[in-house]
């Protein structure tokens, strides 16, 4: 597993068409800012460093970020030789589709992270300057608008207003793509852990449509801590967890429907307690 990390950390420093294949990768991640930038009309955007050593470090993080993703098959087969041999051939059968479905999760909360929150949150932070300044505009030329036959009387020039403009930090930017494509890539796991609960008996469909309310706070409260202050992102996250909350529900009944046609067929599913007792009087037990 270690050996498969280091590899998958040093397939990022290979040279690709003149740069580090983590060059190219840090450009496909930062495209959200760059088209933002480009449609607010910055026809050639620049992110910059502000230490010698933060460029680099930023390619040593990405390497490291995607080398484990890289090397996740081999650690995930390694963990998975030290697992099965203690488990029945059932439980294999069982636990094998939760490992394949895992990453496969994760890879669509990343890629929604990346081609739809990314976009969204970066056109709502660096668009919002533009917006403030024309509804300004808008009040101050509605203000400055007088009545047919009014005279205006001649004001002195007042000084010019500094220009606010974003210079971004390649580290920064980078931070904040990072953290959508871990938060959304981490939520799309939770089908994955309710139906695996399901399956094993720790949670059922009725219970968890039981405390959906408290679910539905409980999700709120993660999208307050682990995206960046800012609503819309809060929003979309909680929009996108609770409805996985609920095709949850839907995966645990079917699990649960599945399990107890099972039973029905070898005779060994009960539909209320008293034919519990007549099954336990029938075989002579002494306790029915």
């Amino acid at each position: 597993s270690v050996i498969a990390l280091l590899v998958g950390i040093s397939v990022f420093f290979i040279p690709v068409k003149g740069d580090f294949l983590a060059v190219h990768v840090l450009n496909f991640l930062l495209e959200p800012i760059v088209d933002t930038l480009r449609d607010l009309g910055d026809p050639s955007p620049t992110l910059q460093y502000t230490s010698p050593q933060e460029y680099l470090f930023t390619l040593f993080r990405i390497s490291m970020v995607f080398g484990f993703a890289l090397a996740f098959p081999v650690i995930g087969f390694q963990l998975w030789r030290f697992v099965a041999p203690g488990l029945y051939r059932s439980e294999k059968n069982a636990f094998l589709p939760f490992l394949i479905a895992s990453p496969v999760m994760f890879l669509l909360g990343a890629s929604f992270a990346q081609f739809v929150v990314t976009p969204l949150a970066m056109n709502f932070f660096l668009g919002f300057a533009d917006v403030a300044s024309v509804f300004a505009s808008l009040v101050s030329g509605a203000a400055e608008t007088l009545p047919e036959g009014a005279a205006m009387v001649p004001q002195a020039e007042s000084s010019s207003a500094p220009t606010i403009t974003f210079f971004g930090k390649v580290n920064e930017s980078l931070d904040i793509t990072l953290k959508f494509i871990i938060a959304f890539g981490l939520c799309f796991q939770l089908p994955v852990l309710l139906t695996l609960m399901g399956k094993a008996g720790l949670v059922s469909a009725e219970g968890l449509a039981h405390v959906r309310k408290y679910a539905m706070v409980a999700i709120l409260i993660v999208a307050a801590l682990v995206t960046p202050p800012d609503v819309v992102t809060q929003l979309i996250l909680f929009s996108v967890v609770y409805g996985l909350y609920e095709v949850s529900i839907f995966l645990v009944r079917r699990v649960e429907k599945k399990r107890e046609k099972e039973l029905r067929d070898e005779g060994l599913w009960f539909d209320d307690e008293e034919e519990i007792l007549d099954e336990a009087e029938a075989r002579g037990d002494p306790k029915a």
